[in-house]
């Protein structure tokens, strides 16, 4: 184990047990770096997304203002902050109590194992840090030779797309390399791409030629971003950006997509090793105390802590095999697998559909089940889908939005159609359900409009009538 000089003796000391009682159970992960800082910092941390190497964005700051907020209001508090990484950096709170201290250790090394060991994240970049360092590099330089407003003008409006990647790529091209684009472009075409763009001593008036579109068989794709990436009309720093933000939005992809697990394993194997050795007898009362806040689930909310907290102690009860579990499951699957009547009874009852709430029905175990599934589902965005490319017309983008019976907001979707709109700089249109309508939401030069399906012609022309709201 790797520990840095200035962590206090009792917290090095604390680090060595937690991490022998960790082995000793069966967890396995990579060396782990504790640093200790003031909660401010941690924040600062936190909003960096775990990486304090990152590039300067205004989001950063705006995110980083929301946590303080809440840390000076009494409102939330981090306890802890790991990322996967090899080694597997892990941030305490200066101001944590020693019993504190010892939960987020014993809470860390099963994130640590985690990260590691199951499959959504073994495509996942092991040396992200690094990655994210020479990530800000390239884009600080862009700034210095194109401006800061141009280049984070253009930043946001990709940060602002960063969700739109498939988050079951990366695991397929991991299983068949052969069979599947790449997710990320190859070292050496990246590094061509990034020493032409950084050679740009001034932005070039001509803009370079549009790659063809050819007959775009790989259609239809999650990977909005990457189409944009290979197909939209943009220079090359404004290419190696989005690069940058897609091969970051995969990393952070399997997160979303195992939230639950994450956070359950973590919270199974904190409260397993503490209270198997790593606790003195004075300091149980106080760790239930902490613990139970941690796990709480009040009605309506689906913590991630309890939910997979409770997961695993059901597969335990059951006899199954919770290394397996954990290795080759993400939350979709382990909810699908697991959940009975009996756990939906006494877990996602009360959460879900709690008594005096005055329904005129009760929901039946297996709709409790289906609006976990609905809620968690596509790591809990919308599932948005690239159909189709007017190649005969204008180039017009078709999405298609898979609906689950809950509807886009309408102002957020024209904003993120007008974003992809401004990289494409052709008109983008989604296709959705909203009131229980089919509807296009359309773009086109920078203004948004809904119209009904319904009386629409084939390309999306629409009468008055058929035009329902316009931004």
């Amino acid at each position: 184990m790797r520990l840095k000089s200035e962590l206090p003796p009792e917290l090095k000391y604390q680090a060595v047990v937690t991490e022998a009682a960790a082995r000793e159970a069966g967890l396995d992960f990579f060396d782990v770096v504790f640093e200790v800082l003031d909660a401010s910092d941690v924040n600062g941390v936190a909003a960096y997304g775990g990486f304090p190497v990152r590039y300067p964005s205004w989001r950063f700051g705006m995110e980083y203002e929301r946590l303080e907020k809440g840390r000076e209001w009494g409102l939330s508090k981090i306890y802890e902050l790991v990322i996967n990484n090899d080694p597997t950096y892990a941030y305490l709170v200066r101001s944590n109590s020693l019993l504190e201290q010892k939960l987020v250790m014993a809470h860390v090394y099963g994130h640590a194992d985690f990260f590691r060991h199951n499959v959504w994240f073994a495509p996942t970049n092991r040396k992200m840090l690094d990655t994210m360092g020479e990530h800000a590099v390239r884009i600080r330089r862009y700034i210095d030779l194109l401006g800061q407003e141009t280049v984070e003008e253009f930043l946001d409006i990709v940060l602002s797309l960063d969700t739109l990647v498939d988050p079951y790529l990366p695991l397929r091209e991991h299983s068949h390399p052969a069979e599947t684009r790449s997710v990320h472009t190859s070292a050496s075409e990246r590094a061509r791409r990034a020493l032409d763009a950084l050679s740009l001593s001034t932005v070039p008036e001509e803009p370079p030629p549009e790659p063809s579109l050819g007959s775009r068989a790989d259609l239809p794709t999650y990977d909005v971003l990457g189409f944009l990436s290979e197909f939209a009309p943009l220079d090359g720093w404004q290419r190696d950006i989005l690069e940058i933000v897609r091969a970051e939005a995969y990393y952070f992809a399997p997160q979303r997509m195992t939230k639950i697990m994450n956070e359950g394993w973590a919270s199974f194997w904190h409260s397993r090793l503490l209270t198997g050795g790593i606790l003195d007898d004075s300091e149980i009362l106080d760790f239930a105390d902490c613990h139970s806040g941690a796990t709480s689930c009040p009605p309506g909310q689906l913590n991630p802590y309890k939910i997979g907290l409770e997961l695993y102690r059901y597969a335990e009860a059951t006899g199954e095999d919770l290394f397996q579990l954990r290795r080759v499951h993400n939350d979709v699957s382990l909810t699908h697998k697991l959940v009975d009547e009996s756990f939906a009874e006494r877990v996602l009852r009360p959460i879900l559909a709690p008594a005096g709430q005055g329904q005129e029905e009760e929901p039946d175990w297996r709709e409790l089940k289906a609006a976990t599934l609905r809620n968690i589902s596509w790591g809990g965005l919308p599932q948005i889908e690239l159909q189709a490319v007017d190649l005969e017309g204008e180039g017009e983008l078709t999405l298609v939005h898979h609906h689950d019976g809950r509807d886009l907001k309408v102002g957020a979707a024209q904003a993120t159609l007008l974003q992809i709109e401004r990289i494409w700089k052709r008109p983008v249109r989604l296709r959705t359900t909203l009131d229980e309508r089919d509807s296009w939401i359309l773009v086109r030069d920078g203004a948004g409009s809904v119209v009904d399906i319904q009386g629409s012609d084939e390309a999306g022309g629409a009468s008055d009538e058929n035009l329902r709201n316009t931004a």
